[in-house]
């Protein structure tokens, strides 16, 4: 049988009528391609779908989670949410609380960018221990530039981690269930710092951009941060290391037209331009499968 079936092909190999096969695709419901008119299926990719519609051996069927992309904050990924019109809503709070959000039932998707300071591995640990029974699938997003948010012309001369514990060095940090707070807490310990020897000012920036603007606006000499929050606002960048951001998910909700819908999106050119423009992305992979668990 070939790689990619036509309608007619799909149809016979999953016993269903042309017809319903046809209203499927035309819904985004099952993983298809209308190329010169015609409806084509990948095999591997239509068989994964197949797998995913059956019921767990002594489970009820699964209530279907709300079209809620939860977790992490990224810019790229706020846009292209918001220029695909893929319908899904976005719920900030964190990489953890997203991670949990999805696990309760309560998102669709999680964004996250969780480092295991055991392995530097990204996600995949996390996702593992968070979500009891597997069935899942991490999305690869994209590979992102992490380090230092600084004043036009870096006047301090900072340029490592260890710089963050100066003395009287105001400092914006996250907020505890952050990705970003996270990976800054390994960093400084892999520095053989703690958290407690920087000057952090009282309240954590909520979001990426959050933290750019307090350095922008002069409430904080530094911040650890994305490149693209720096770009935008003309400010200073230290690169520290480049980091995974992924979507998770239940595997059956990878087939929902909401997350179909992003992903279509971000093969396209107006999505590569953007995250040209803003900097500091690789997104090489993104739609890949990044991890199964």
């Amino acid at each position: 049988m070939p790689d990619v079936l036509t309608l007619r092909e799909a149809a016979s190999w999953l016993r269903l009528s042309e017809r319903s096969l046809y209203d499927l695709a035309r819904q985004r419901r099952v993983p298809a391609a209308q190329v010169g008119g015609k409806w084509l299926f990948p095999r591997a990719m239509l068989a994964g779908w197949l797998a995913t519609q059956a019921a767990t051996p002594g489970q009820g069927p699964r209530a279907a989670p709300p079209a809620i992309l939860a977790g992490s904050h990224d810019p790229l990924l706020d846009w292209a949410v918001r220029q695909s019109g893929c319908g899904l809503a976005l719920l900030g709070g964190g990489s953890l609380e997203g991670l949990e959000a999805l696990a309760r039932g309560e998102a669709m998707v999680a964004a996250m960018h969780l480092i295991d300071p055991d392995t530097g591995a990204f996600n995949e640990p996390a996702a593992r221990a968070g979500l009891a029974g597997g069935g899942a699938v991490g999305i690869a997003w994209a590979v992102r530039d992490q380090g230092l948010i600084l004043p036009p012309g870096n006047p301090l001369g900072l340029g490592a981690i260890a710089d963050l514990a100066r003395p009287g060095l105001a400092v914006i940090g996250r907020q505890p269930r952050a990705g970003s707070h996270a990976l800054l807490l390994h960093l400084l310990s892999e520095a053989g710092l703690r958290l407690d020897q920087v000057g952090f000012l009282a309240a954590p920036a909520m979001a990426e951009d959050e933290v750019a603007a307090a350095v922008a606006e002069g409430r904080a000499s530094a911040g650890f941060g994305i490149r693209a929050e720096a770009a935008a606002r003309g400010l200073a960048f230290v690169p520290l290391l480049r980091e995974r951001f992924d979507l998770v998910m239940d595997r059956r909700d990878y087939f929902e037209p909401p997350v179909q819908a992003l992903l279509a999106f971000a093969r396209g050119p107006a999505f590569a331009a953007r995250a040209a423009r803003m900097g500091g992305y690789d997104i090489t992979a993104t739609g890949g499968i990044a991890f199964t668990l």
